[in-house]
């Protein structure tokens, strides 16, 4: 059976214009109730911020993700933008989400 090729944001051979599917950014930190991860799913021009626990085997859906999260996102992002493993316009949309300035 042959498969279609998965690119994804860390997929520099096939340059930014061929990125096809979705783009996954994890990040995780320490919390009262534990250590909690977090995955900001980039898919269609939306992004989608699911939430779990260590000890929790569910991920749950953050509806209206708080600011806090929306920034330690924008890190993440912008990190890898430095690294070139990601496009600028993804860090434009999470400043466009925070109501931040874009800088062009």
């Amino acid at each position: 059976m042959h498969r279609k090729p998965y690119y994804s944001c860390l997929d520099m051979t096939a340059g930014w214009r061929r990125l096809v599917g979705m783009e996954s950014h994890e990040w995780n930190e320490r919390t009262e109730e534990g250590k909690r991860f977090f995955r900001a799913n980039f898919h269609g021009n939306t992004w989608r911020i699911m939430t779990t626990l260590k000890t929790d085997p569910d991920w749950e859906i953050l509806e209206q993700p708080s600011e806090e999260v929306w920034r330690e996102l924008r890190d993440v992002v912008w990190k890898k933008y430095q690294r070139k493993r990601c496009p600028w316009e993804r860090v434009a949309s999470i400043d466009k989400i925070l109501g931040d300035e874009v800088p062009e």
